[in-house]
């Protein structure tokens, strides 16, 4: 006789469902049944759980909001250059410029052996690269590996005088 593949399915909320397993190996079913009848049913779970979306959405947003505007105040506070960009990029890639300049400054000269002079002259090196991409590319990047990036940028990466280039 065949293992069977539907599976009566009273969860936790005291909502009865029967549960077609059949994609699951025959050894498995019975295990997967005991944990699905612990759970909440689908309709239940969605509806618990609606609110903390809003409330993830809302934080998330605010969380944003937040980053953003101190990433702009400290653009303007080390005369960083605007970036270049879609609608989209270009916020992202001014936080993710903010975040990378400054966990690399921790990095390298609060906790490493860079120089005031060096970083100056890594800080210089960084206003040229106005594409905002570049710098949300270089987002999962380590501080130690920035100096090489930089040089790294192309022509694309920085701004040109030629308005037809």
């Amino acid at each position: 006789m065949a293992v069977k593949t539907i599976w009566p399915i009273d969860h936790t909320c005291g909502h009865h469902a029967d549960r077609d397993l059949s994609d699951r190996p025959a050894d498995r079913r019975a295990g997967f049944a005991e944990w699905l009848a612990r759970q909440e049913c689908t309709d239940c779970w969605r509806a618990s759980n609606e609110g903390d979306e809003q409330d993830k959405a809302a934080w998330l947003k605010a969380k944003r909001a937040e980053e953003q505007t101190a990433s702009e105040a400290w653009s303007e506070q080390y005369r960083m250059p605007p970036l270049e960009g879609t609608e989209r990029a270009v916020p992202w890639g001014v936080r993710c410029r903010h975040q990378i300049l400054a966990n690399a400054y921790t990095a390298l000269v609060t906790e490493g052996t860079t120089s005031e002079a060096e970083w100056a002259e890594i800080e210089e090196s960084a206003r040229t690269v106005t594409r905002a991409g570049w710098w949300i590319d270089q987002r999962s990047s380590e501080p130690e590996d920035l100096a090489e990036l930089l040089r790294a940028a192309t022509g694309a990466d920085r701004p040109t005088e030629n308005p037809f280039f």
